[in-house]
């Protein structure tokens, strides 16, 4: 049986795959396992809960809070925020569980579940296959004054977007920024955390009506900001998706900033004020091999992990480095958050602009990108992509080919009968012809026959 718990909570299609009642019970199961781990010891426990605009969280949200106050937990409800808000509120607050329902920036019709321990960190993996195992199991039901009780906080949001805008590291006045907020989580405090740094806002996708999350805008549609930033002028502007705790940006020319390109922005950044720790980036395996040859260039070391933000975040914890993230724009900044958090790095990406004195686009430059292929072949024996000795032949005669000039990553899916050739090359010509050649042998040696 497949795990219910993915890289990033649980996440499937709302009322389908996540429902009521298995919000109710995976609530009611963490709360025990927590409490039986000690998480409670000496004192009355208390949970945030707190969700993205999506219709299905309404349901979803009441249902989390319902289970967790029927087994003895106090909640505070935070409502729409950010799923890094929610992380923050739990450190700073001390509260001992923080639930989140979003499903990022997936597609309207689905949710998801998320949770964060004591501080704001998302639970161990042993910790969720133990909800796992109990959720739906007997218990003995608290009665009286021994139920949670459930406060209804509004100003958790707003006071966190505040003093996220006061923490930036260089005021931002004299910027016009645009800001795409998804129509998400983000819509009303993302704008208030840029503009209590100082900026010019302008806002666009900030209309939630609990469909239209990621339709069209935020992070995953930038050309909609592109647009917009042209239209007024603004010296740079950021999209975030639906629970923003990814960033994306582009800047005065309309051209899309990625999230390499942030990334190796603030690690400069941080290297010149002697916080960037053991001159250490992580990135995933996916990185541009740009980012990678600027930070050697600049004596900065890029430590790769497997795609995905928590390995990221366990090689950072390993490590004790202060800055890491995906091409996708989910970057986290460990000295100031638990958790990837689009509006952070939005702000400290904009502050170095304020700072330097120099524009987006001259900053990203020192980031060039490396023209990247990607060629999906599906119907393959992804297991033995690695193993193949024909397929093993084919990538060392394309690395040899290529050398220090370009990268070759086949990676195999987790869930499909498919392999994923991806090319870097100095020309985007030379990286599809070898990313095409490539291709050609996993599909030759690889093909899965009919039996």
């Amino acid at each position: 049986m497949a795990r219910l718990f993915g890289t990033d909570g649980v996440r499937g299609v709302a009322n389908v795959a996540v429902t009521a009642e298995l919000a109710l019970d995976l609530s009611v199961a963490a709360a025990h396992v927590l409490a039986d781990r000690g998480a409670f010891a000496g004192h009355r426990p208390r949970a945030v809960v707190g969700r993205d605009p999506r219709a299905s969280g309404e349901f979803l949200s009441a249902a989390v809070v319902a289970g967790l106050a029927s087994a003895g937990v106090d909640v505070d409800d935070v409502g729409v925020v950010p799923t890094p808000a929610v992380a923050s509120i739990v450190a700073a607050s001390g509260a001992d569980l923080g639930v989140v329902l979003s499903a990022s920036h997936n597609p309207m019709a689905d949710n998801g579940i998320k949770f964060f321990a004591r501080g704001g960190h998302k639970l161990p993996d042993d910790v969720e296959d133990a909800i796992e195992r109990r959720s739906g199991e007997e218990w003995a039901r608290p009665t009286g004054a021994g139920v949670g009780r459930v406060r209804r906080d509004d100003e958790a949001g707003p006071a966190w977007a505040r003093a996220l805008g006061a923490s930036a590291p260089h005021r931002l006045d004299g910027l016009k920024v645009v800001v795409d907020c998804a129509h998400g989580a983000a819509s009303e405090l993302g704008p208030l955390a840029l503009a209590t740094a100082g900026a010019d806002v302008v806002v666009v996708g900030a209309a939630p009506d609990g469909v239209n999350i990621n339709d069209g805008v935020g992070s995953t549609h930038p050309e909609v900001l592109q647009a917009a930033v042209l239209e007024h002028g603004a010296d740079a502007g950021v999209a975030y998706d639906g629970d923003a705790d990814r960033c994306l940006a582009v800047d005065a020319t309309g051209a899309l900033v990625d999230g390499d390109q942030i990334m190796g922005v603030l690690a400069l950044a941080l290297a010149e004020r002697g916080e960037l720790r053991h001159d250490v980036l992580v990135t995933t395996v996916m990185s541009n091999l740009g980012l990678v040859l600027a930070m050697e260039a600049a004596g900065i070391r890029c430590a790769r992990t497997a795609v995905g933000d928590r390995y990221v975040l366990e090689e950072m914890r390993r490590g004790g480095y202060a800055l890491g993230g995906e091409q996708s724009g989910h970057v986290l900044l460990l000295d100031h958050a638990t958790t990837g958090d689009g509006v952070l790095t939005s702000l400290h990406l904009l502050a170095r602009v304020a700072e330097s004195g120099r524009t987006l686009a001259d900053l990203a430059a020192g980031i060039p990108r490396l023209p990247q292929v990607l060629v999906n072949v599906p119907g393959v024996d992804r297991a033995a992509a690695g193993t193949d000795p024909g397929v093993r032949d084919a990538v060392a005669a394309a690395e040899a080919e290529l050398g220090d000039t370009g990268r070759v990553l086949l990676r195999p899916s987790g869930t499909e009968p498919l392999v994923r050739v991806m090319v870097e090359a100095p020309s985007a010509e030379t990286a599809q012809e070898v990313a095409d050649r490539l291709a050609g042998v996993v599909r030759q040696r690889l093909t899965l026959r009919e039996e």
